[in-house]
């Protein structure tokens, strides 16, 4: 058998099932109850750096003093 043809028997089967059971770990890992901090922190990453909005209400302008 040519070196091609066992690399891609090879790839075929056992690399495709590694690559499943990873994928399937991976979704395990990210779903345990251990790991809500990190998800919450993940959560929030698009409003970190957002600067709190002020009341225009309350808000001075140039001319109230």
């Amino acid at each position: 058998m040519e070196t091609y043809s066992l690399l891609r028997q090879f790839a075929d089967s056992w690399v495709l099932l590694a690559m499943f059971v990873f994928f399937i770990c991976a979704g395990i890992w990210a779903f345990l109850p251990s790991q809500s901090n990190a998800r919450t922190q993940a959560s929030m990453i698009p409003l970190r750096d957002d600067k709190p909005v002020a009341d225009p209400a309350n808000a001075k302008g140039p001319t109230d003093v």
